[in-house]
């Protein structure tokens, strides 16, 4: 039996990491197995690769090489957790996966789309959600929602231009990707409704449920 790998997107704070918890907890609560993870992390290899790309102190890394690292870390991550699970049938949730390297890397860093899924080809090796949840809150509306006394990493301190170019792309890659799009407009309660609703036949057809 394989497992259904469902990976969680959106800008910095949109509250998918909220998101995928729910999720996470009514299937637990349904004995379904389930493997929550992130990225960049998720194992240990990985998780000390996200300690340099989120560091305040590293503003000044190269886009490239912000690239291949988020790539290292993906590589990481697909072999030792994520293809591993779905081999044991679980259902694998993901905070943030290959779309988040096209939209920060590919539009936000302006390297283009077709270089990072170049440079991920190999990471990746066709591990690929079954389901991608974009949470569509715009950047100015997610930075809203953070926590005020939040210390912002790397990526969350780049300048609202940076997170709008971010936006658009996963707008954009949204239109071609199938992804299924939330606009979290409700209370994070009803969002979650939103979602079950939205996944229940997947995860039913699916054999999960």
């Amino acid at each position: 039996m394989s497992g259904l790998f469902i990976a969680f997107e959106g800008a910095d704070g949109c509250g998918k990491s909220t998101q995928l918890r729910f999720l996470a907890e009514y299937l637990e609560q349904n004995s379904v197995p389930v493997v929550r993870t992130r990225e960049p992390g998720g194992s240990p290899i990985a998780e000390m690769i996200r300690d340099l790309l989120l560091d305040n102190s590293n503003a000044g890394m190269d886009a490239v090489t912000e690239a291949l690292l988020y790539a290292a870390a993906r590589a990481e991550h697909v072999r030792k957790v994520i293809r591993p699970a779905l081999e044991q049938g679980k259902v694998v949730l993901c905070d943030r996966f290959i779309l988040s390297s096209y939209a920060y890397q590919g539009y936000g860093r302006a390297l283009g789309v077709e270089l990072v899924r170049s440079i991920n080809a190999p990471a990746v090796d066709d591990c690929l959600p079954d389901v991608t949840v974009f949470i569509n809150v715009p950047p100015d509306k997610a930075f809203e929602r953070m926590n005020a006394l939040k210390q912002h990493d790397r990526l969350e301190s780049e300048g609202l231009s940076f997170h709008k170019r971010v936006f658009d792309g996963f707008t954009e890659l949204s239109r071609d990707s199938g992804m299924i799009c939330i606009d979290a407009k409700g209370t994070k309660f009803e969002t979650h409704e939103v979602i079950k609703q939205r996944l229940l036949p997947i995860l039913k057809n699916a054999g999960v449920l």
